[in-house]
């Protein structure tokens, strides 16, 4: 299974450049805007109306306000019914039949049934973003109006997660026939699109939908979405009443506790060193697990998320987010800052004067490379720092052995299983499955596995395995945060840099 996630690195990237940043503007105390309607400070504008090319991460808000999907998530990012009111796999599950409202229409006035659903998740699959979320799907089906058939060239258990997460939404098969979503969404959602209200790059305007199915999942009349990259401009909105709901930045914890607002936090990012040469192909120390293991020891990760990250986050040594089935925060700890032990495991490997490489860096990694370099010279490891800019930086850092890293996570525990360890990305070049026995048997072990408590359980036996080998030095998980007034709550999912409408409620 190969699923390539394109936007993991700029997603989790423009949410680490908040938790970097100083604190954001003084303001005047307020409390924000009103509840009447929602007012969101979303982080980037959006990218495409066409659910085939937005951007998993950011664009959900807007998506969510104009179309259904066949599947959503609840507040675990467990998949739940939408326009899909049911569905079954087959016992093989290399099938999934699902079972479809027949009460909806587009704004076009076209009724959304099975053919409607096959145009939609053709285009999606053929999609240059959605198209990885089908990666197992060779083909769909209309069985009869009301009935699609998914047939899968192999089991992939993160499929219906991966279409709640924003891979679902329906579109009208008129506009994407015609090609025109990129002028603007043709929908069924819970709102429709106040096009003379809004101003790209400034204000997205949505009333809400007369006797939409779902109505009671939308508590609000009106949706005003903002784009504001500047986090300075986007906490003195919310002081000062513009905005309601905010993508917030954790040096301005203090003054949003004061002002009484909500805090709602999740993680969403990892940050650390990424191995991409855990077989020593390129510099043979990395081959050497004693190796990683005194690079994950020497880092004082506790010491960077606090000066770097604002203490947003959770230090860890796992991947798989913390609060998930398959974190164990038992496990924790293991690798507690120690550098005599490091230095220990740097010698009784061959290195105890360290190694050399190079290593690539970008602006927006700046803010740790101090702690990088002070750390690699204490173990002896001479580090060459190739300067590169950011897009170049996706490009090119998987082409050097070892590289800083900030990664999206998934909430899902097989999407972290395909995404983090078994497929290959620009992020995990060469997953190295197949060169570490006991990993495969238990990769197959966990694939296998009936869903639930079997795999769960096959899943942090790898976990604990991973950790063991140093596959990766995680330092922390980086938490997303978001501020709301009092009577607006927003539960953050992980997966998504900002939660779809339907997870802003009143309370």
């Amino acid at each position: 299974m190969t699923r390539t996630r394109t936007a993991a690195l700029f997603a989790a990237a423009a949410a680490a450049l908040l938790a970097i940043a100083g604190c954001t503007g003084s303001g005047a105390a307020g409390t924000g805007a009103g509840t009447d309607e929602l007012k969101a400070g979303v982080f980037l504008d959006v990218t495409s109306w066409d659910p085939a090319n937005a951007d998993i991460g950011f664009d959900g808000p807007y998506l969510s306000a104009v179309y259904d999907p066949l599947v959503a998530l609840d507040k675990d990012a467990k998949p739940i019914p939408a326009l899909a009111k049911s569905w079954d796999w087959s016992a093989d599950r290399l099938s999934l039949t699902m079972h479809l409202r027949d009460d909806v229409a587009f704004d076009d006035g076209q009724k959304f049934d099975s053919a409607a659903a096959v145009e939609n998740l053709d285009h999606l699959k053929a999609g240059t973003r959605s198209g990885q979320a089908y990666a197992d799907v060779k083909s769909v089906e209309a069985k009869d109006a009301s009935t699609v058939v998914l047939h899968l060239s192999e089991r992939d258990d993160a499929l219906l997660y991966f279409m709640g997460l924003g891979r679902s939404w329906m579109a009208s098969p008129k506009a994407i026939k015609a090609n025109s979503l990129a002028n603007g969404p043709d929908g069924s959602g819970p709102y429709t699109f106040d096009k003379a209200s809004s101003q790209p790059q400034a204000q997205y305007v949505f009333k809400k939908r007369a006797k939409h199915w779902d109505s009671a999942t939308y508590p609000f009349p009106t949706v005003r979405l903002f784009p504001i990259t500047d986090q300075a401009a986007s906490f003195n909105a919310m002081l000062s009443g513009q905005l309601n709901v905010q993508f917030a930045n954790a040096a301005n914890l203090p003054k949003a506790q004061q002002n009484g607002w909500n805090v709602a936090k999740k993680p969403a990012s990892w940050v650390g060193v990424q191995f991409a040469d855990r077989t020593g192909s390129q510099v043979k120390a990395l081959g050497d697990q004693r190796v990683r293991q005194a690079i994950s020891y020497a880092f004082d990760a506790a010491g960077i998320l606090k000066a770097v990250g604002n203490d947003a986050g959770t230090v860890t040594d796992q991947l798989w987010p913390s609060g998930s089935e398959v974190y164990d925060p038992a496990g924790n700890g293991k690798y507690k800052t120690d550098l005599a032990k490091a230095k220990q495991l740097l010698a009784e490997a061959g290195y105890a004067g360290g190694f050399s490489l190079k290593m690539p860096m970008s602006t927006i990694f700046q803010a740790w490379q101090p702690a990088a370099e002070q750390t690699f010279g204490q173990l002896g490891i001479k580090v060459d720092w190739q300067n590169m800019s950011m897009p170049d930086y996706q490009k090119n850092a998987p082409t050097y052995p070892m590289f800083l890293a900030v990664i999206a996570m998934d909430g899902n525990d097989m999407a972290t299983l395909t995404d983090q360890v078994t497929s290959k990305q620009w992020y995990n070049p060469n997953p190295s499955v197949e060169a570490f026995p006991e990993v495969k048997a238990l990769v197959q072990k966990a694939q296998q596995a009936e869903p639930g408590p079997a795999q769960t359980a096959a899943l942090k036996q790898l976990n604990t395995k991973l950790v063991d080998l140093a596959w990766w030095n995680v330092w922390y998980q980086a938490d997303n945060l978001y501020f709301s007034v009092k009577g607006i709550t927003v539960t953050p999912i992980t997966g998504m840099m900002f939660p779809t409408l339907r997870f802003i409620q009143r309370g």
